[in-house]
């Protein structure tokens, strides 16, 4: 039997780290960031930093990548000598870009595309493509490697908090983060994905410091399961935030083998706006 010569495929809204990306070989298929003037594809002709400054200007909408990108990206990978592709994707439940890359899959011929739902958002989806493209390079088959990209994506968790929940209301993603009056008694509700990976509310603090506090407070509960794991501080236009978790993680989690800083995409700043704090933790 000839060995399979797998790609790994993802979206631009699970915020792998680009110098991971590019160690890899990680094919990256970009959501689309809409303004009123133009559309720009996510990380590609457009930045996190550009979306924050235009936010008083124009919150702009997303869409999903075309059919057009996703046959040319196909086309791609196996003009790069690709046979299979294990595409691994932000949560179908917090938008249509698994199902559009799902459906133009079963049309497409030429290329075995396995594709994998995290139903997380972020860098808790980026953690199950990382898991996916240090399999495949480290020579695992295909049954293997779609059995520890499960594994990890079924031992991943992400909790963050944002400054104001107005960006999701608007977007559409608010999903069950309910029943907070936030901007009246500064309530922050700490939100993750669930089983179906939609939003939800997984505890309320009330201001800044202390929501920062119960992320820490979730995460080191989530962790303590394992007896090793990687986790990642979401950076969302927070920087000494980050920087402070950073800080505290490399000393109070002694069990992490990597400590990723990963920025929020282009794309999900529509949704989150700014100040977005977060932390990921993968079971490794």
């Amino acid at each position: 039997m000839s060995t399979k010569k797998i790609a790994v495929v993802t979206d631009s809204c699970t915020d792998v780290p680009k110098d991971f990306i590019e160690k890899y070989g990680i094919y990256v298929l970009p959501v689309i960031v809409q303004y009123s003037d133009r559309a720009y594809l996510d990380r590609v002709e457009i930045t996190e930093a550009d979306v924050y400054q235009r936010l008083a200007q124009e919150v702009p909408t997303t869409s999903l990548p075309t059919p057009e990108q996703i046959v040319r990206l196909f086309d791609q990978i196996v003009a790069d000598g690709y046979d299979t592709a294990v595409v691994v994707t932000m949560s179908s439940g917090l938008s249509g870009t698994h199902n559009a890359i799902r459906l133009m899959a079963e049309e497409y011929t030429g290329l075995d595309v396995h594709m994998m739902d995290t139903k997380n958002i972020g860098i808790g989806a980026g953690f199950g493509v990382m898991a996916a493209a240090e399999l495949v390079t480290g020579g695992a088959p295909l049954e293997e490697v779609l059995a520890g990209t499960q594994d990890s994506i079924n031992h991943t968790k992400i909790f963050f908090s944002l400054k104001t929940l107005e960006y999701l209301r608007k977007g559409g993603r608010i999903g069950l983060v309910t029943g907070i009056i936030g901007n009246v008694l500064n309530l922050k509700p700490i939100i993750s994905c669930n089983e179906d990976g939609i939003y939800y509310n997984v505890k309320v603090a009330r201001g800044e410091k202390q929501s920062l506090k119960e992320l820490l407070r979730l995460a080191k509960e989530y962790a303590a399961q394992y007896d090793a794991y990687n986790v990642a501080v979401c950076d969302g236009d927070a920087p000494e935030e980050a920087e402070a978790l950073l800080k505290t993680i490399r000393e109070h989690f002694p069990n992490a083998k990597n400590v990723y800083h990963t920025h929020v995409s282009p794309a999900l700043v529509v949704h989150t706006g700014p100040g977005l704090i977060g932390i990921g933790i993968q079971k490794i």
